[in-house]
């Protein structure tokens, strides 16, 4: 139970809670996010047919108020010539003009027969009418028309007549003839055609309304000019403005016989205005057209949800990454509490036990005093190793030690050191080389840490029958590389990064008890501190070698 309460508390329930939140709410982002591009692409897809259709009908429109009412200009005196130039302008510009009839007109008092329209005394009749079209190799052909051949567009000529006549009984001095006049009379439309006569002056009109009214007036005649165009709405140029919506657009009748499977099919229409009433604009996308689109405008949606998901995503993992790294520097450092403990605890119960029998005993020989002494002594020395070993990786790591800078000769500092091996560890197979020109310009007491601890953890992971070790000291160009190898019990490959950190232990049987994993730590802080460098080469069961870098020259902070 006791130990349950020690544990590091990882709730990694809120962190799952989260991600399983965080990737439902990305799911239903996503899928919110396509459904209103749909709708919004086929909203789009009904309301932009307007701008198609405007920009498709502009030639027509253009063509209707800008162009016809040229005509008006002549004031009923183009001959056929002219008549032919006119024209040749307006079929080549406008191809949906298929062919033009020309009326050469007369308006009279006369009493004398003619095809054409008399009310009253007026006697309105086509002296010539001329039909204009452009032949297979492109050419404005002019071809005369004879009565029996105008007579499918006699009506057109009557009921532009009959209006323009009707038009006169409400002719007065005072008449100002408004757009609205100039539609209702001047202008006829039929399906397919476009009847307009030129618009006369008013002094004319009133000496029509005079001819129609008196017979005793002289016999006068007036030149008008009519034109009927025949219009094809088929050749109508269709302008996409917009071709991500519409993949098929087509000028139609209206009662088309076309049918169109609305499973697999967007389709809308727009009818065509006044001569192009029998046709209408059909607009049609297959499912798989729009979907692209769809496809193409949800892409950077769906970029943007995923970063945000993904941030959110590494958000969780560094919440994870972090909860696994405390979990384990609080193991790390509950075991160093233990370890630190059990180091301390056992040299204070033999000081204890050696002074309470020293207490407690009311004689002590003289080879008694020696052996308390001894012990009294080794385990202070314990103490204080541990203490300093502890004052000084602190130190080091705070950077508030200064180094003891000191030219010394290789062999001078290595070989006390290999000489106290041999006397604290006799059974050790112990055997060393050195081979350098230059002194080493070094803090000594620092580096003969690191080489006890390297020393003792030799033979401290060695079987009894492989506590083996060779010291091999060199120089190159830049440095001292110095290698202990041992044949101790190895390390394993996925640990050496991290053997050199704080708190760090191999698990093994010879690190249950008696270590705080500050050893290799401590090596490696103080020959960083020196400037140098410490790796570490090792096969399990094999052994082990440490090899330090030492610069030559004075590289310490």
């Amino acid at each position: 139970m006791a130990y349950n309460q020690l544990r590091y508390r990882k709730n990694f329930g809120l962190l799952i809670a989260f991600v399983v939140l965080v990737t439902i709410l990305f799911i239903v982002a996503m899928l919110s996010a396509r459904s209103m591009i749909a709708n919004f692409i086929e909203t789009e897809f009904n309301n932009r047919k307007v701008e198609v259709f405007d920009q498709s009908v502009q030639p027509f429109q253009e063509f209707f108020n800008d162009k016809i009412p040229e005509i008006s200009y002549y004031q009923g005196y183009l001959d056929s010539v002219k008549a032919a130039a006119y024209v040749n302008d307006v079929i080549r510009k406008n191809a949906f003009v298929e062919s033009v009839l020309f009326y050469d007109i007369t308006v009279t008092n006369s009493d004398s027969i003619e095809a054409g329209i008399k009310y009253n005394h007026l006697l309105v009749y086509p002296k010539n009418v001329i039909s204009f079209r452009l032949d297979t190799q492109n050419r404005l052909v002019a071809q005369r028309k004879e009565s029996t051949e105008t007579r499918a567009y006699t009506e057109d000529f009557n009921s532009m007549v009959l209006k323009f006549v009707g038009f006169l009984d409400r002719v007065n001095d005072s008449t100002r003839m408004s757009d609205n006049d100039i539609y209702k009379v001047f202008y006829t439309l039929n399906a397919g055609k476009v009847s307009y006569m030129n618009i006369p002056r008013i002094s004319d009109l009133l000496a029509y309304k005079q001819m129609m009214s008196s017979p005793d007036n002289p016999v006068v005649s007036y030149d008008q000019d009519m034109f009927l165009f025949l219009i094809n709405p088929s050749k109508i140029q269709i302008k996409n403005v917009a071709p991500n919506l519409y993949e098929k657009i087509e000028i139609l009748p209206i009662v088309s016989g076309r049918v169109t499977d609305q499973r697999y099919y967007f389709q809308t229409e727009l009818s065509l205005p006044g001569a192009l009433s029998d046709y209408k604009l059909q607009y049609t996308s297959s499912e798989s057209f729009l979907n692209k689109e769809i496809n193409r405008r949800f892409l950077p949606v769906s970029v943007g949800v995923s970063v945000i998901y993904l941030i959110l995503i590494f958000i969780a993992y560094l919440i994870y990454r972090n909860v696994t790294i405390n979990s384990k520097l609080f193991q790390l450092q509950y075991d160093f509490i233990n370890n630190l403990t059990h180091e301390f605890k056992t040299p204070v119960s033999v000081i204890k036990i050696a002074g309470n029998n020293i207490q407690s005993s009311d004689k002590l020989s003289t080879e008694e005093q020696r052996m308390y002494g001894k012990i009294l002594d080794q385990e202070a020395d314990k103490l204080n190793s541990l203490m300093n070993k502890l004052l000084s990786f602190a130190q080091i790591e705070n950077k508030s030690i200064k180094a003891h800078k000191e030219e010394v000769g290789v062999e001078e500092f290595c070989e006390p050191i290999f000489d106290a091996v041999k006397l604290k560890y006799p059974d050790l197979n112990f055997s060393y080389q050195i081979e350098v020109q230059n002194n080493m310009m070094i803090d000594t007491t620092l580096l003969l840490s690191v080489f006890q601890n390297l020393i003792d953890n030799a033979y401290k992971y060695s079987e009894s029958k492989r506590k083996f070790l060779n010291i091999d000291v060199q120089q190159n160009k830049k440095n001292f590389v110095i290698r202990f190898k041992d044949q101790g019990i190895g390390i394993s490959k996925k640990e050496f990064n991290s053997i050199f950190k704080k708190f760090y232990r191999v698990k093994n049987q010879f690190n249950q008890q008696g270590s705080i994993g500050l050893g290799l730590a401590f090596c490696k802080e103080i020959v960083d501190f020196m400037g140098g460098e410490i790796r570490v080469d090792s096969v399990l069961n094999q052994g082990t070698t440490f090899t330090l870098l030492l610069p030559l020259g004075p590289k310490m902070n």
